[in-house]
């Protein structure tokens, strides 16, 4: 059954999890990115690592590695 007009308008984006707090982000347009979600100073943060496959799921864990060891530094 193909899609229509009004379905089209209705979805969501969602959320694909590898753990840790990072996601990966898949819209409706089908564009994707990588987000880091976590806290710092009792608030909540989000931070953009970049679309893929630009940035890989290798380098998107890198780059989640490097960032947490930062913020467990402060």
């Amino acid at each position: 059954m193909r899609l229509s007009a009004k379905q089209s308008l209705e979805l969501k984006p969602f959320k694909l999890t590898d753990g840790g707090g990072l996601f990966l982000l898949v819209q409706p347009s089908g564009s994707k990115w990588w987000r880091y979600k976590y806290r710092f100073a009792g608030k909540r943060k989000l931070l953009a690592i970049g679309a893929y496959p630009d940035v890989s799921l290798k380098d998107a864990r890198e780059r989640h590695s490097e960032a947490r060891k930062l913020l467990g530094s402060q």
